[in-house]
């Protein structure tokens, strides 16, 4: 039977995630060392699955309002208030997604209609360009350069802003480079989204891992960007809640009152038993976000040193948890140095090339393992580097 005429061409087009493959190799080898997922070696806080339990025990397992429980709407909107100094309404301002993945699914989808152009900063997480085009969206590339620091600069945006933008995608602490933006960047590119008449989706899930003494600034809280912003955020980088499969929304109320029927449609409601954990995580998690962070940093400081010593230039992360070093040196495309190490050094890290075409030239690895698998990987990476060095100067 010929399936093609029954499926969605535009997704048949969608090519599969650039980082697949190399786990799929991983899973059959032995003794691989794998820095390719951006998941926390953390366990959820004790505290926060004992909530969980607790509600739980007592049979709290009931659909909750599509929007999600409003006890959980209005903890997510004192933290934004706290944290970001930004100010939402919890009845119509903010909805519990699964996974901040949703979130983006959801505010793609609400605002796409066939033709529009999504301007989306690259390299970046994998599954922005797919959605925009399933949506029949047009996505374009804003290229991010290691010597801006991988910033999004006021120039590359004003040059490929049409008559046909309708949404910027504002990935920031940025997967995979590390890339955060501050204050005065962030407003030197709000004045120009308030100019044109545009909205933006603000992916903020790693804004707690953070590492600049200035901290994670929301685009929203700049004056005038609340009201054309949508932010994305959640629960599994911040408290090492990835299983939990919980994120949130925030915008104006007019749509995210379409992203919830979307949600309502697709999901119904996220997971009962998460909203109620998210909610301790919330009140009572800021100390784990601290002692997390602080591991983190020292694996970022520890990651980027070793990269250097062993003579690959690594641009200095200061958001999320990944590095991504430059391997043009080597000679090697980002897919070949990928598959030639993890087959000959069993380590296993993400082409460049994954998070679009100009990460080529670089890779993804992720610190977020234990110092000693970080140690180890970079030690067997050091090695593959120098056996290439003597097989070039054959």
């Amino acid at each position: 039977m010929n399936y093609d005429k029954f499926l969605n061409r535009s997704l048949v087009a969608v090519k599969p995630s650039g980082i697949r493959r190399f786990f799929a190799i991983a899973e059959e080898m032995d003794n691989v060392i794998s820095l390719g997922v951006g998941e926390p070696d953390f366990k959820t806080p004790w505290h926060i699955r004992q909530y969980g339990i607790d509600f739980l025990e007592q049979g709290k397992t009931r659909y909750t309002a599509n929007a999600g429980l409003i006890e959980l709407r209005d903890e997510i909107s004192k933290y934004y208030a706290r944290k970001f100094l930004v100010k939402y309404d919890p009845q119509s301002e903010v909805l519990v997604t699964v996974g901040g993945s949703e979130g983006i699914d959801m505010a793609i989808r609400a605002m796409t209609e066939p033709g529009d152009e999504v301007l989306i900063v690259e390299p970046s997480f994998v599954c922005y360009k797919p959605i925009v085009e399933v949506s029949g969206g047009v996505a374009v590339p804003l290229v991010t350069k290691q010597e801006d620091s991988f910033k999004l600069t006021p120039e590359a945006l004003r040059a490929a802003i049409t008559d046909k933008t309708k949404i910027l995608i504002l990935p920031f602490p940025n997967n995979p480079t590390g890339a955060v933006m501050n204050e005065a960047e962030l407003k030197a590119i709000a004045q120009i989204i308030i100019e044109q008449d545009i909205m933006v989706i603000s992916d903020e899930i790693y804004s707690e891992l953070t590492y600049t003494e200035e901290g994670h600034t929301s685009i929203a809280s700049i004056y005038g960007m609340q009201e054309r912003t949508i932010v994305i955020n959640g629960f599994s980088k911040t408290y090492s809640m990835t299983g939990w499969r919980l994120g949130y929304a925030l915008g104006p109320a007019p749509i995210i009152k379409q992203m919830t029927k979307l949600h309502q449609f697709a999901i119904m409601s996220a997971p009962t038993n998460s909203q109620y954990a998210a909610i301790d995580a919330l009140r009572n998690g800021d100390e784990d976000i601290k002692k997390m962070k602080l591991d983190y940093d020292m694996r970022r400081r520890y990651t980027v040193d070793g990269f250097r010593k062993i003579g690959l230039d690594c641009f200095e992360p200061m958001g999320a948890f990944y590095v991504f070093p430059c391997i043009r040196s080597t000679g090697l495309s980002s897919e070949e140095f990928c598959e030639r190490l993890i087959k000959s050094k069993r380590v296993a890290v993400v082409p460049g090339n994954a998070f679009g075409d100009c990460g080529e030239g670089f890779i993804r690895v992720s610190y977020c393992y234990s110092i000693e698998n970080i140690k180890e990987a970079i030690r067997r990476i050091g090695e593959f580097v120098e056996e290439l060095q003597h097989e070039g100067n054959r």
